[in-house]
């Protein structure tokens, strides 16, 4: 008997066990998990508490080992980069840059920033358009340039 499973698994289904992203992406279990720790990567938990990825969570890690390998940029630069993003512009947020405690206490990405005080705080940052859409490289400088001349035209 023969099936034919013609179905799509969305890009945001987080479905690879570490193991199998590890693998996927040539690294170490350990490095996946060093992302982790940095603040790099947000993964999804089953109940059984077991790490889960998604493609576009493989396609971040993608993103992350370049900027280290050919860019060299280390990990410190990446999260100060990533918290140049200017979060409370993409979210339409009615909190001001000046009152954001993500923005103005932190040199660090807003969802490792997330505070009880800034408007944030209760979301879960895993599904959040600023974690969810900077994952690809090339998503991050076409961001950053349109921000920046948005800025510039002010």
């Amino acid at each position: 008997m023969s099936t034919n499973l013609n179905f799509k698994i969305p890009d945001s289904q987080p479905i690879y066990p570490i193991s199998v992203a590890a693998k996927l992406l040539g690294i170490s279990i350990h490095t996946v998990r060093m992302y982790e720790k940095e603040g790099l990567i947000l993964p999804n938990k089953s109940e059984g508490n077991q790490r889960l990825y998604s493609k576009i969570d493989l396609e971040r890690i993608m993103c992350i080992r370049r900027t280290i390998n050919e860019d060299k940029i280390s990990i410190a630069g990446i999260r100060g980069i990533l918290s140049l993003i200017p979060c409370w512009e993409l979210m339409k947020c009615e909190q001001t840059p000046e009152t954001c405690s993500a923005l103005t206490e932190s040199k660090q990405p807003c969802w490792i920033a997330k505070k009880k005080s800034n408007i944030c705080s209760d979301k879960d940052c895993k599904t959040c358009e600023v974690y969810i859409n900077l994952g690809n490289c090339n998503t991050i400088k076409d961001k950053i340039i349109e921000l920046t001349s948005h800025f510039k035209k002010l």
